[in-house]
This record gives structure tokens, C-alpha cells and sequence, in this order.
């Protein structure tokens, strides 16, 4: 969840607070509630290939149980329904709810035809692209160090992509369905922080219910076991839901790049609880691009870490 992470919050540590901020009690608050979130999103994959039901299926009931328990929690904090609040933000949230509805499909869609680490991986890399739709639409700088990383990263994602395609058509189609993924939702990053004097949380509310109502014709809602159902109201309510709650609620207290590293978790658990379960390993030459991106976006928020701290009063 970049996009929530990025949008300026009231009490939001700056990079230079990075030491500071870790030793309060609401810094490690913020951590655990980060771990937290990132621990929900890691069981999407595994739900998906456990469920029985269709990527159009499994999209829609996980839409609308994360539409419904989302749209509860707005009206309850924010004490009037939300397509109010919708109506409050205008053009800017329904775009914003229309790139993350696709970003939502796309993940279904991507977790059916590849493997789980290619999805998980390929979609990590969305902080850069919005780096890179930053710089090119907002006119926001782009460090030296962040384009080597981009580099590095866009590297390891066609040794991915490549592989894919070395293998099946279907992989291939999955590796490109989880970059869109990555692209659609750093588009609604870079468009929070278009407009930052707009509340963006309910536009989740929204791309999940678009989202179900793009798959309701192509999905046979009515044909799901009751096991498939149960585990379909955790995919939307716990791992899309709490995750998305847990974060917000986390990223307000840690600097950026904290938050980040704190956030890879779900890229290194996602693809681990599939091997235990299902015994699903990724290829040689997934894991090696894999670990190009990995060791890319691991580099580069040690260094967003570290740098404050060497600069600080005192310090060389």
C-alpha cells in the first residue's frame, strides 16, 4: 500500500526524524501495526490458490466483502456514509478507485497464470514506477541513488519476464499482468499526492466495489462451497481489509522508508507460506531477478534509513 504511505498525514515523521521516531513508543506502535499489515497481505496468495472458484469469481465475493466491511468502518469513523465522502473528493477519488480496481483485478488475474513470487516480486517494484511518474508529471526530483535502484530493479524484472517467456505463454501473460498491477497502482500514488487536501482512504471502498461489479458478469457467484466462502469473506475482509486498516493506521507513525522495509515482509512471506502449503517453488531464474529487485528496494530504504542518521548533529 505505497499510495496511503506516500499521502502527507498529520504527525508524519520527516526522513530527518528517522532516529528519533524509532525509539518512541508510537514509532514501535507504527511497526507492529506495518508487520501487521504486511502479515494480512502476505495470505492473499495463498488464499487465491486454495480457493476452488475462478479469478472472476474470487474477484467479485473478495470485492464485496472488502466493500462491505470497509464501507462500515468509513461510516462509523467518519460518521456519514461514504459515497458522501466520495462525493467530497470528486474526480480525484474516482480515478484513484478506478487504478487500484485494476490493480486489484490484475493481482487476482496475475496469481492464476504465474507464480506466486513473480506476482509478489514484480509488484514490489510499484514505489519506483511512481518515482518515475513523479518525476515525469509532478516535476518531483529523483535522486542519483533511486535511479540506479530503478535500474537495478527494471533489470531483475526482465530476467523474471524473460523467463516467463522462455517457459509458457500463461506465466508470461501472469509477469505482465502483476508490472500493470504495479504501474495502475503507482498512478493512484502519484495522484494522491497530486491532492493531498484530499481524503483518499474511502477511495479503497470504492475500487473494491467497481471492482466486483466489473466481475459480476463474468462470474458465477452462486456456484461457491461454503469452505470456498468462508476462505473468500477472509481474502476481502482480513487480508484486503484489516491489512489496508492496519497500515494506515501504521504508516502514520514511521518515516517512509521504515514503513517500506517494514512492508517488504509480505514479499518474503507471500511466496513462503505457498511453498509450505503447496509446495510451489518459483524457478532459478525467477528467484535470480528476484533477488536483483529485492536486494534493489532493500539497498535503497537502508540507505533512506541510515543517511539522516549519518547526518545528523554530531555525527561525521
Amino acid at each position: 500500500m505505497e499510495a496511503v504511505k506516500r499521502a502527507p498525514m498529520p504527525g508524519t515523521p520527516d526522513a530527518s526524524s528517522t532516529r528519533r521516531a524509532t525509539a518512541t513508543p508510537a514509532a514501535r506502535r507504527g511497526a507492529l501495526l506495518v508487520a501487521g499489515a504486511a502479515v494480512c497481505w502476505s495470505s492473499g496468495a495463498l488464499i487465491a490458490r486454495l480457493v476452488g472458484t475462478g479469478p472472476w469469481t474470487t474477484s467479485f465475493w473478495r470485492s464485496v466483502f472488502a466493500s462491505l466491511f470497509l464501507g462500515l468502518v468509513f461510516w462509523v469513523v467518519g460518521r456519514r456514509p461514504v459515497w458522501v465522502q466520495w462525493r467530497e473528493g470528486g474526480r480525484p477519488v474516482v480515478i484513484v478507485a478506478a487504478c487500484m480496481a485494476l490493480s486489484s483485478t490484475c493481482f487476482i488475474f496475475s496469481l492464476a497464470h504465474t507464480a506466486v513470487a513473480n506476482t509478489l516480486i514484480l509488484m514490489s517494484t510499484g514505489p519506483y514506477v511512481a518515482g518515475l511518474l513523479g518525476w515525469l508529471l509532478l516535476g518531483e526530483r529523483v535522486a542519483p541513488r533511486t535511479w540506479l535502484t530503478m535500474g537495478v530493479a527494471m533489470a531483475g524484472a526482465v530476467v523474471m519476464v524473460s523467463s516467463s517467456y522462455a517457459g509458457s505463454r500463461g506465466a508470461l501473460i501472469g509477469d505482465l499482468l502483476a508490472i500493470l498491477m504495479a504501474c495502475s497502482f503507482a498512478t493512484a500514488t502519484v495522484l494522491i499526492r497530486r491532492h493531498p487536501e484530499i481524503r483518499m482512504a474511502p477511495a479503497a471502498v470504492l475500487a473494491t466495489t467497481l471492482t466486483g461489479l466489473v466481475a459480476l458478469p463474468l462470474a458465477d457467484p452462486l456456484a461457491v462451497a461454503p469452505a470456498d466462502l468462508l476462505l473468500l469473506a477472509f481474502f476481502g475482509i482480513g487480508q484486503f481489509g484489516v491489512g489496508f486498516l492496519l497500515f494506515m493506521a501504521g504508516a502514520r507513525l514511521l518515516p517512509p522508508a521504515e514503513t517500506s522495509l517494514i512492508g517488504m515482509l509480505g514479499v518474503v512471506l507471500g511466496p513462503l507460506w505457498v511453498w509450505l502449503v503447496l509446495s510451489e517453488r518459483p524457478a532459478a531464474t525467477a528467484l535470480v531477478g528476484g533477488a536483483l529487485i529485492f536486494a534493489a528496494l532493500l539497498a535503497n530504504t537502508l540507505a533512506d534509513l541510515i543517511g539522516p542518521r549519518a547526518r545528523a548533529p554530531g555525527k561525521a
